[in-house]
């Protein structure tokens, strides 16, 4: 801790926990100990701790747990802004993804939805709903529409792999993507399916995906828990 700095000590000490949790360093799991302990052991006042913590809670990092202490709890997902699949990212992060598969059906398509497909409105359409999970904790909640007779979505499958997966398993070449990021609350269904308040902040995110020869093969219509993702990107300058 640099005492001389402008920077407030708490937040030193925040900044110092978080990268902590991002690197590793302080895995999921970890007992950090209550905040007269903490605060003995580094030599800072139990306000300054205490401010710290709140912090990285309110950042979903940290949990305080009734005799216990605080605990973290896991990492920020950080994914780039390019044309990968939660699981696969969730996957290459060592985070243990899983599914469970809500709805697998057949319906006839929404004028959004045929737009998005292009697709008449009306023709049927495969609708998948998808709890993703990470450690066992719910991360995001999936829709999906898929133009008929493109893949058989067969839910055990489903449950096991992604969803991009078995579009490029069916030698579906994936080229680009429309996407468009937002955020919302929460509504009472959605805090329950993914552990949350109602009116807790979710991001959004809706994307159309294309393949080699430009076909629509995948609209998509996804909430993410705001305290686990953030969205990178590069920005570069104009010449």
């Amino acid at each position: 801790m640099d005492r001389t700095s402008p920077v407030p000590l708490y937040f030193q000490l925040a900044r110092q926990l978080e990268g902590a949790v991002e690197n590793g360093t302080l895995p999921p799991g970890t007992l950090l100990g209550n905040e007269i302990e903490l605060a003995t052991r580094l030599g800072l006042s139990r306000p300054t701790v205490r401010q710290a913590i709140q912090t990285l809670v309110d950042k979903g990092l940290l949990v305080r747990r009734r005799g216990v202490g605080t605990q973290v709890v896991h990492s920020r997902v950080r994914r780039p802004l390019e044309l990968s699949s939660l699981y696969d990212d969730l996957e290459a992060a060592g985070r243990r993804p899983a599914t469970r598969v809500l709805t697998n059906r057949l319906e006839p398509a929404t004028a959004p939805v045929a737009a998005a497909l292009g697709v008449p409105e009306g023709s049927d359409v495969h609708y998948l709903e998808r709890l993703r999970t990470a450690y066992g904790e719910p991360m995001a909640y999936l829709r999906n529409h898929l133009p008929a007779g493109l893949i058989d979505p067969d839910t055990e499958r489903l449950e096991t792999t992604g969803l991009y997966r078995m579009l490029r398993s069916a030698a579906l070449t994936l080229h680009s993507a429309r996407q468009s990021i937002g955020a919302r609350a929460a509504t009472a269904e959605e805090a329950a399916l993914l552990d949350e308040r109602e009116g807790a902040p979710l991001l959004t995110m809706e994307r159309t995906t294309y393949d080699d020869t430009g076909r629509a093969v995948e609209y998509g219509s996804h909430l993410y828990r705001a305290a686990r993702y953030s969205f990178e990107l590069q920005l570069m300058v104009r010449p």
